[in-house]
């Protein structure tokens, strides 16, 4: 039997353009294919697209998405994904291109050209390519996302993606039973802080923004587009929160394209009650509406980096009464993270002090520290392991636990490195 070969093209020492080969005699396929979103975008280690049988999506964000349709730019690749995480793709893609046409190599003929040859696989699904045979599986971090599990040359990889393992209002967590693995790509983002136990979180962040609003003040809540700002108008469903909730930007076209696919959600019940509740901001009338009465605002970008956001808190940041709660990850440089840090934030062109209140609520998409060490804990037999997707030396971290405290063998590969399982 000859050797499963795996080769890191990116997510190495960093988070963004996630990208790997999996290769053997007969076949190759890429997990991901995404991008680093910095003021420029970056991309993977190039692969000659004449040797690549397959891309393999596991979910829609751009950091594992964005650079899948350099394949067809001069040929056509088949792309696997499931119907849901092919959908909002499409939905970042044209965005990102819209954005950023300037840096990217590709066009939007070559993003139709990729919806075009998307193959729809669903959870638990096998498929085979040349002696590659694999499956999706749920990863519990956006709807739609998926872990990977692959056997080839009689060996079984697991490639986690980003997951999570607790169930939130919005995904059933990962349940990462796979029995015996040889090999375990898994993400590392959080490997150096746990996040805050979910109903203790829901219920301050519920209590804080009713308090807000009831005191007549607006609450802006930048949110990612997919995911965030979905679980968030679930949470507020949930506990059967009274006044007027807005959705906004980005979000409302994917909260759209999830309402055709319930499956997969933990509570489609509670997720159609959630979204016909909320009310949809269909243009600027409606946008100043929202800024001048007691309500909440879902919006993207969740990091304040443009969409409406932008936009709202220019007129809610000037006023004491109201409130910007942060929901999502706030990357060092954007204007989110400058927010929390300095309290200051762009209002009418100038930099200028928010007088709203600002906190940040850790709603992550991610496993923090305690979930990614009971996740190994999880994975029974003798698997090597291959620490990827964490910056500032994440990955380093979470193989050093790997070693010392599962006693299982683990690396924290660098661009380029290529193992043989």
């Amino acid at each position: 039997m000859s050797p499963l070969q795996i080769k890191f093209l990116g997510a190495t020492q960093e988070v963004g353009r996630a990208a790997i080969s999996v290769k053997t005699e007969k076949a190759q396929v890429l997990l991901d294919y995404g991008v680093m979103l910095n003021h420029e975008p970056g991309f993977p280690m190039h692969v000659p697209p004449k040797e690549v049988d397959a891309i393999i999506l596991g979910h829609s964000h751009l950091d594992h998405s964005g650079a899948v349709p350099i394949f067809f730019i001069h040929g056509k690749k088949t792309v696997y994904a499931n119907k849901l995480t092919a959908e909002l793709s499409q939905l970042l893609i044209s965005d990102f291109i819209h954005l950023s046409s300037y840096y990217l190599p590709y066009e939007y003929l070559e993003l139709r050209t990729m919806l075009r040859h998307i193959k729809h696989l669903d959870f638990g699904v096998k498929e085979t390519i040349g002696d590659i045979t694999f499956e999706l599986r749920n990863a519990g971090h956006i709807p739609g996302s998926a872990q990977v599990l692959i056997e080839a040359e009689g060996k079984r990889l697991l490639y986690t993606g980003d997951f999570s393992l607790i169930d939130t209002r919005l995904l059933e967590g990962a349940k990462m039973d796979y029995c015996d693995l040889d090999a375990v790509i898994i993400e590392s983002t959080y490997a150096d802080e746990d996040h805050p136990e979910r109903p203790e979180l829901e219920k301050n962040f519920v209590e804080e923004v009713t308090e807000v609003v009831e005191r007549g003040g607006t609450v802006l809540i930048p949110a990612f587009s997919i995911g965030r700002s979905q679980e968030i108008a679930c949470i507020l469903a949930a506990y059967h929160f009274e006044h007027p909730v807005y959705l906004d930007g980005m979000a409302r076209e994917a909260s759209r394209m999830m309402m055709n696919y319930v499956q997969f959600l933990r509570d489609p019940k509670l997720f159609m009650d959630a979204i016909h509740s909320v009310n949809w901001v269909e243009g600027w009338r409606d946008r100043r509406k929202a800024t001048k009465m007691p309500c909440v605002i879902i919006s993207p970008a969740g990091m304040l980096k443009g969409g409406p956001a932008a936009f709202y808190i220019s007129k809610i940041g000037k006023k004491a009464n109201n409130a910007v709660f942060l929901v999502s990850y706030q990357i060092p440089g954007t204007p989110g993270r400058e927010l929390l840090e300095k309290g200051i934030c762009v209002i009418d062109g100038k930099m200028r002090r928010v007088k709203a209140r600002v906190k940040h609520f850790d709603f992550s998409s991610h496993c923090g520290a305690r979930e990614l060490k009971e996740a190994v804990k999880r994975l029974d037999g003798k698997a090597k392991f291959y620490v990827i997707h964490g910056a500032e030396g994440n990955c380093e971290l979470l193989a050093k636990w790997i070693e010392k405290e599962a006693g299982l063998e683990a690396v924290a590969p660098r661009p380029g490195d290529t193992f043989k399982v």
